[in-house]
């Protein structure tokens, strides 16, 4: 079976494919010095299936060293880690291509993929990334924006007073207390902030582009805007099993 692993700031996401079909999920927060034997414990005794391959994407080099060492040690595997120079299927226009985060380039490849061009690729994270093929598979660029975890430490760590909130929708728009006002002013300004950008890259790419989304806070936003089009969970992880297909038939 296929160990597919997704390293992200926030979180490390591992899913195990039998052949196409993805038959377990494991997320665990990114540690960025985690040792092999500090994956072992966590991760080892719930993966059960046994692993023959892995491939994985990283946007931390801090774990990369720990995840290769877990993965020859705990299921005698050589990862494959992806690269920015691996072929995507697609012209890509950002320059330069090493600092394009490999997540961005999974995200997309498996977009195309799986629902064609053109396509808007949207991930909900620690970061917002868009990202825009046009109908010739030409990967033209995109866009970053904070994430609203990311926007809400950045209140608590740069202001004296302000505390830290989680992330979830407020019933009104207008809040009494301080908590809540945060909440509202990320949320619902995010919500704007999405429904804008979408629109002008629409306009700018033309031709009736899907826009697919993932991420954690993919469905709150699309149940709040009105230009996403398909919700997909599991973009990346499908994305590394596509790559891996794809470089085992070469």
């Amino acid at each position: 079976m296929l160990l597919a692993v997704d390293i992200g700031n926030s979180n490390i996401k591992f899913g195990v494919y039998d052949g196409e079909i993805l038959t377990f999920k494991l997320s665990i927060p990114t540690i960025r010095d985690i040792s092999s034997t500090g994956l072992i414990k966590v991760v080892g005794t719930k993966i059960a299936q046994p692993v023959t391959a892995a491939i994985v994407s990283s946007v931390v080099p801090e774990v990369e060293s720990a995840m290769g060492e877990f993965l020859a040690v705990h299921y005698g595997v050589v990862a494959v880690f992806v690269e920015n120079e691996a072929d995507f299927g697609l012209a890509i226009k950002y320059e330069p291509l090493a600092e394009v985060g490999t997540d961005r380039l999974v995200n997309t490849f498996s977009a195309v993929a799986k629902y064609g061009a053109p396509c808007i690729v949207c991930s909900f994270g620690t970061a917002l990334t868009i990202d825009v093929v046009n109908k010739y598979k030409v990967l033209t660029g995109g866009l970053i924006a904070p994430g609203m975890n990311t926007l809400a430490a950045a209140l608590k760590t740069t202001t004296s007073k302000l505390p830290e909130v989680k992330i979830q929708k407020p019933a009104e728009l207008i809040q009494r207390t301080t908590a809540g006002s945060i909440q509202s002013g990320i949320v619902y300004g995010y919500f704007g902030l999405v429904e804008e950008l979408l629109k002008r890259v629409k306009a700018e790419i033309g031709d009736s582009p899907k826009v697919v989304a993932t991420g954690g806070f993919a469905l709150l936003i699309r149940e709040n805007t009105t230009q996403i089009d398909i919700i997909d969970e599991n973009l990346l992880l499908d994305g590394l099993r596509l790559l891996h297909s794809q470089n085992q038939a070469v």
